[in-house]
């Protein structure tokens, strides 16, 4: 499990940030304010992705490897895509928020289901 250290580390981090996304969604939605885009979504949205880079590539490696029954590649590029776009468009009132979500949900379900598989081989081994 150890070689898989880091994509868990940042799987918790991808589910932090939905965390945050989230809230400021509801503030978005709330207030009818957007978010001023070079001082405040563009530096989010470029953090998020950074860490939403490394988490794809490291999810790929993991996959390749030990071939989970339950995770396929196809999930992981939503998933990436999911968490990619909510950046941007949880500062925008206008945004749907049925669709807003519905990829918070589908993006939680696949990060939390890697937690458990991760954490579950650890107690295995």
């Amino acid at each position: 499990m150890g070689e898989y250290k880091q994509f868990l580390q940042l799987t918790h981090t991808l589910l932090t940030y939905l965390e945050t996304l989230s809230n400021r969604f509801v503030k978005a939605k709330e207030t009818g304010e957007k978010g001023d885009f070079y001082e405040e979504v563009k530096p989010f949205a470029d953090e998020v992705k950074e860490i939403n880079d490394k988490w794809q590539m490291e999810a790929e490696k993991w996959i390749k490897t030990d071939k989970p029954k339950n995770i396929h590649m196809q999930q992981i590029d939503s998933t990436y895509e999911h968490v990619e776009i909510l950046s941007v468009q949880a500062f925008f009132p206008d945004t749907s928020r049925s669709r807003f979500n519905s990829s918070i949900v589908s993006a939680r379900y696949v990060l939390n289901n890697i937690i458990y598989l991760l954490t579950k081989e650890e107690g295995e081994s």
